[in-house]
């Protein structure tokens, strides 16, 4: 009777992960680790579709923690994480990607997934460690995310330094690009000459470490230097 009851209590811990990729090698590489020594897991999905993935939620499949690729054939990751921290906020969220862009980063940070590591970098083993770490309430990034994350903080703590710093006129100058006037139309409207008007650009992508108009303009959106009318 005691070997019963403790065989319910250990299949209860088991952490219920269900795996969001449509790459199949993948996916049997981490069926067969939990399989061959990972007792502490139990895959209750295996999906390659974003919509799938919903499917399965809706029918009343339970997960702890969803592994999710980022390229999917349906939809993007980015958009199934943002609909699951609304939609289950309880479930935790660890990406698995190829895709180590800084925007995907960034978006993935603004999302607050639990945990973002990369499919080169990390083996089946390793993958599950970051699993259980991520399902303890702690977040994890593998080592080359963190080395993007770290620079993302940089860049954005300097840039934030440098908006102070604009000048009245360098802003009035992103904000006549932001309309898409060319340099000439710039220099008219703020009564100075066309080489002015691209001087104080070029100090502006200085300080922004940037080296165009639409980077600037994108910038001064996020940043609140221009209000969208």
């Amino acid at each position: 009777m005691h070997s019963h009851s403790s065989q319910i209590i250990n299949v209860m811990q088991k952490i219920k992960l269900i795996i969001v990729d449509d790459d199949d090698t993948y996916r049997r590489g981490i069926n067969l680790t939990v399989k061959i020594g990972q007792p502490d897991f139990i895959i209750t999905g295996e999906v390659k579709y974003g919509n799938d993935l919903f499917n399965l939620l809706a029918s009343g499949v339970e997960a702890d923690i969803v592994l999710l690729d980022i390229m999917l054939p349906d939809m993007s990751g980015i958009e199934i994480a943002r609909r699951l921290k609304t939609e289950r906020p309880e479930m935790k969220i660890l990406v698995v990607s190829c895709d180590n862009s800084t925007e995907t980063i960034e978006q993935m940070l603004d999302i607050e997934v639990d945990g973002f590591i990369s499919k080169v970098e990390t083996d089946p083993e390793k993958m599950l460690d970051a699993t259980r770490m991520v399902v303890q309430g702690l977040t994890y990034f593998g080592r080359d995310i963190s080395e993007i994350i770290s620079r993302i903080y940089i860049t954005k703590k300097r840039q934030m330094e440098v908006t102070s710093e604009f000048s009245e006129q360098e802003k009035h100058v992103i904000e006549y690009s932001h309309e898409g006037l060319p340099a000439k139309l710039i220099a008219d409207r703020m009564n100075i000459s066309a080489s002015t008007v691209n001087w104080h650009k070029s100090n502006i992508f200085r300080k922004l470490g940037i080296n165009n108009s639409l980077e600037m303009v994108r910038f001064a959106v996020k940043n609140g230097i221009i209000k969208i009318k």
